[in-house]
């Protein structure tokens, strides 16, 4: 017994070396080279290495293929061999052809070098830097702040260069610092934040944001902050249609604005992953990146009628509480969100089902769609019922969703559980759009009528499409190799 414990600790420790060794790889690659190294979505850069390797282990449950911290350090060092253009790798998806087509190659280098021959060899992609401007800051705002963060690498892509708030005060930039510092339901930031009064400013992570205060956007000159074509995120939802956006584009410094919200009149309607290769930042400036509840379900939708078709449907969401409600029973002018959102259920519209059509207009009239809010902070459920046109079963809705989180274009968007023991506290921090419950999933019997339970972070998972949108229309986004 004894000796079995002292092997098991040292293959334990040997795996932790190696795994050190691909991470400090990896961080290499990124910072110097802006080449991002993933394991199906999952970061290596500044992260703990029971967590990369609890990846490995988690992922090859329903990845159905072998994943070790040992071949995916060989793949890094193997692309770190190569003159490979700024880009994003999976790993993830090399692994599963070197188990297909390994025995083809002499080596791992040779493997390597031939799946990103399009990565190699090529002329390399300058990529121009874009400012950001965070218009409010509040929960959505600090979470894009923090992902902006994660992503800064070598400084190539977005960077966030201001957040305009209404107010400002002798002790305004400490409280916001600490805000985003410290977050009651998303943990504490990984980072340094340090306000700087002095120069109205907080430094984070070593990039200097201007605090900018505003009572409109017009009236602001973001060039006098050092800030120039900027791309303007609007999370305070006060202006929701094209003339009030708009009002954005009239200060000076400004290019383009992205709503995240719903957004009314004929504004693009833009679900990441899904329609956003339809639209560019050319001849349109105003763009909304939907709801969270639309971003989760539209995803799930194309999956199933590309595959099934939809008859029709309707749409449930069990959506944490948010900032709109009261935390006390008090006025509110809309019905029942007066009620205290710790101590109530409260049944609320929502827009997801109509505003699937501005992404999927042939589904117009197939969908209805109602809400639930209830005593949660963040994660929401989205549960589909779908009548579909061909015959099916839990197996292939499973499968289909499965194959959609591991490869092609929506692997940023679906992830996929196969825990029976998932709640919602599991999916706080969840990068993707949704995350599929598979065993919740529910066919009917004659195989006609599915319904499928999608988890979502409605704040940070949101965000992060939201950025990703971001990236696409600043022109900043890198080639994927997923």
């Amino acid at each position: 017994m004894a000796d079995s414990y002292e092997k098991e600790l040292k293959q334990w420790v040997d795996s932790e070396r190696t795994t050190l060794e691909l991470q400090h790889t990896a961080s290499k690659l990124l910072l110097e080279r802006d080449v991002e190294l993933v394991l199906f979505r999952r970061k290596f850069f500044d992260k703990k290495l029971s967590e990369i390797m609890h990846d490995h282990s988690y992922l090859s449950q329903f990845a159905e293929i072998s994943l070790s911290t040992a071949l995916s350090k060989s793949f890094a060092d193997a692309i770190a061999k190569l003159e490979v253009v700024p880009s994003k790798i999976d790993l993830g998806r090399l692994s599963r052809e070197y188990h297909a087509e390994g025995k083809n190659y002499s080596s791992v280098d040779e493997f390597v070098k031939a799946k990103l021959g399009e990565l190699t060899g090529v002329a390399k992609k300058t990529l121009v830097p874009r400012d950001i401007v965070l218009y409010g800051f509040g929960r959505i705002g600090r979470l894009a702040a923090r992902i902006l963060m994660d992503h800064a690498g070598s400084g190539h892509q977005l960077r966030l260069k201001g957040i305009v708030t209404r107010d400002k005060s002798t002790d305004d930039l400490p409280k916001r610092a600490s805000l985003l510092r410290k977050d009651s339901v998303q943990g504490k930031f990984g980072g340094v934040v340090i306000p700087d009064s002095e120069n109205g400013a907080i430094n984070i992570n070593g990039h200097t944001v201007k605090m900018i205060s505003a009572s409109s956007p017009a009236e602001i000159d973001y060039t006098a902050h050092g800030i120039n074509n900027a791309l303007i995120i609007d999370n305070t939802g006060v202006w929701r249609d094209e003339k009030g956006l708009g009002e954005h584009l009239k200060a000076k410094g400004s290019d383009v604005v992205i709503l995240t919200a719903p957004g009314k009149g004929d504004i693009p309607n833009i679900v990441y992953g899904v329609n956003h290769e339809q639209y560019n930042a050319e001849n349109q400036k105003i763009f909304t990146a939907a709801s969270c509840t639309t971003n989760a379900i539209v995803p799930v939708i194309d999956v199933i009628e590309n595959n099934l078709g939809i008859e029709q449907g309707h749409i449930e969401t069990v959506h944490a509480y948010t900032n709109d409600q009261n935390l006390l029973d008090n006025y509110h002018k809309k019905s029942r969100r007066g009620r205290g959102a710790p101590t109530n259920m409260v049944i609320t519209e929502t827009g997801a089902g109509k505003a699937v059509t501005k992404v999927f207009p042939h589904m117009k009239g197939k969908l209805t769609s109602n809400a639930v809010r209830v005593p949660v902070p963040n994660v929401s459920l989205a549960i589909l019922s779908l009548n579909v046109k061909k015959q099916t079963s839990v197996e292939e809705v499973n499968q289909l969703l499965r194959n959609a989180s591991l490869y092609g274009k929506l692997v940023e968007q679906i992830d996929f559980s196969v825990s029976d023991e998932i709640v919602s506290s599991d999916v706080v921090g969840n990068s993707h759009a949704c995350e599929i419950d598979s065993k919740a999933t529910i066919v009917s019997e004659d195989g006609k009528r599915i319904v499928i339970y999608a988890w979502y972070d409605n704040e940070y998972g949101y965000t992060c499409q939201v950025v990703r949108l971001a990236k696409h229309l600043a022109g900043v986004r890198r080639p994927v190799y997923f």
